[in-house]
């Protein structure tokens, strides 16, 4: 097919909602079976709607390598369509309907200062190699991954933090985790490992912050970072809403702080957060810790069932960088495609690809 010059995005920026809905239903009929949408459950409604696929970080990690279609249109963050780069076929092309989504946690932790983290940590235990084993939660660029391919190290999610984790120390003794550090201190609670044995790392400060005692006497070394969404829920919302509701159950995600963790009755990954108060016995009233999207579709779907899901924090809290996809983003992007022009691709250098890749296959053994 000749290609057509591509279309620029400011003539979709001042689309109602209505025409946006028109010209994306038009332009996926015509791509046909040439294009699949995949979308995270933290996405907003009038964007997750046009899914063909839905899932949290490690189910869309599976989902991506398992496509046929040409090009994958990740309606998530930066990171997600890297992981779709990387794991799909290299005649597919990932794309990201804004390049402006992505994620706070991500940014906190970058190669430059894992680096230096590593070449500090060589200095007190010796052979960084030997000693630790470096763990990077998915929600990270992919050079990060590669750095831990590279370097004997994996990938992790929240499904599978704690398996990882324990995977990690089989190897080493030791991990460095990052760049959440809630998901890394509960999972290495869950173990055994207690909270005086889990070291906060400070990327800014000199040998993070910590002396060469603390260094070496801790099992998991945390980076200090975490998500914006989960941090802001606090154990007074879980205690406030108990003296209301004695009765209710509390859930919430491990990327929240240990203390809300504690204080919850279940505390899993967005998929497991969904199967759990899907399984839930009829007429049972449910305080659920993660992102308002996802909490919001779930209590509507279960609803008819006289479930009472209510969103734990009190004031609104979403994921606002994934948020940025749009519809007259998505509608942009897929009538591009439409003209065989890509917008918008996501593509990881080939020589972190090869790491990267090597770091997401251990993880996808290990889980």
């Amino acid at each position: 097919m000749a290609q057509t010059a591509a279309i620029r995005f400011d003539r979709f920026n001042v689309l109602q909602d209505e025409e946006a809905h028109a010209r994306i239903v038009s332009a996926r009929a015509r791509l046909g079976t040439r294009a699949v949408i995949l979308c995270h459950h933290y996405q907003r409604p009038d964007v997750y709607r046009y899914a063909d696929l839905t899932g949290d970080s490690l189910k869309l990690s599976r989902l991506a390598a398992e496509q046929a279609a040409r090009y994958i249109v990740f309606c998530g963050v930066h990171f997600m369509a890297e992981v779709a780069d990387i794991m799909s076929a290299p005649e597919q092309i990932s794309i990201l309907p804004d390049l402006a989504a992505g994620c706070s946690m991500a940014d906190m932790a970058n190669l430059a200062k894992v680096e230096r983290c590593w070449r500090e940590l060589g200095q007190v235990l010796g052979n960084a190699e030997e000693a630790i084993t470096p763990i990077t939660y998915i929600n990270s660029a992919a050079d990060l991954k590669a750095f831990c391919g590279e370097h004997g190290g994996i990938v992790c999610t929240s499904s599978n933090a704690e398996a990882i984790l324990k995977w990690g120390f089989a190897q080493r003794g030791k991990a460095l985790f990052f760049p959440d550090q809630h998901l890394g201190r509960w999972s290495g609670s869950k173990l055994g490992v207690g909270l005086e044995e889990m070291r906060v790392w400070d990327p800014d400060q000199e040998l993070g912050g910590l002396s060469e005692d603390e260094i070496r006497s801790a099992r998991i070394l945390l980076w200090k970072g975490h998500c914006s969404v989960h941090q802001m829920f606090q154990p007074e919302h879980i205690l406030r809403w108990r003296t209301r509701y004695p009765d209710g159950h509390v859930i919430c995600h491990p990327e929240c702080s240990y203390e809300v963790c504690r204080l919850s009755d279940h505390v899993g990954s967005t998929e497991a957060i969904i199967r759990t108060l899907r399984a839930a016995p009829a007429n049972t009233r449910w305080l659920v810790g993660t992102e308002l999207n996802l909490v919001n579709r779930v209590a509507e779907e279960l609803r008819p069932e006289g479930k009472i899901i209510q969103f734990m924090a009190p004031l609104v809290c979403n994921c606002s960088t994934m948020a940025r996809i749009d519809p007259q983003h998505l509608a942009w992007c897929l009538e591009n495609l439409a003209e065989d022009q890509v917008v918008n691709r996501i593509s990881v250098p080939a020589h972190e690809a090869k790491f990267a890749k090597l770091a997401l296959a251990r993880m996808l053994e290990v889980s």
